[in-house]
């Protein structure tokens, strides 16, 4: 599991790993109402992910870590939502794991500074999907993410 967070949008990419070979498995994106006092859109963005928690079983999630924000206030929320994140992993016995965007697109690209739409494209390659309809960039980055992840915990993709 991949997981991109965000205060407003969160990205839950779900990949397989089997014998050196990655599949697409699902995504979702969990939003919270932007009119609600914080601590409920903490709660939505929560009860999204529990959602997703109960569908599947996972052995382990990468979970994007921020380094920067355009404003002190945006990190400071930002880093509380990734915070109810983490402890919502945590709650559910994931192991987690924590990679940069930087780690992310150089795994996934071979460019830590790719665009998102390069980092887009190489996702679907990878997962050998057809993207019909443009799937939200929070949600290939949370895919990125997991692809990340099984690379640094299994070795090369085959």
């Amino acid at each position: 599991m991949g997981i991109d967070p965000g205060l407003n949008k969160t990205g839950v990419g779900i990949i397989g790993w089997d014998k050196g070979k990655l599949s697409y498995q699902g995504h979702a994106l969990v939003r919270s109402d932007v009119r609600a006092p914080f601590t409920e859109r903490l709660s939505q963005i929560i009860s999204g992910l529990q959602a997703q928690l109960s569908r599947f079983s996972y052995h382990s999630a990468a979970v994007e870590d921020v380094f920067h924000s355009v404003n002190a206030r945006s990190a400071l929320l930002l880093g509380q939502t990734r915070g109810a994140i983490l402890a919502t992993l945590l709650n559910y016995g994931v192991p987690i794991c924590e990679y940069t965007a930087l780690q992310i697109k150089q795994t996934v690209t071979g460019y830590g500074r790719a665009e998102k739409e390069q980092v887009a494209k190489m996702v679907a390659l990878q997962l050998n999907i057809v993207i019909k309809k443009q799937l939200p960039l929070d949600v290939t980055d949370a895919l990125a993410g997991g692809i990340c992840l099984a690379i640094n915990q299994t070795g090369k993709v085959r």
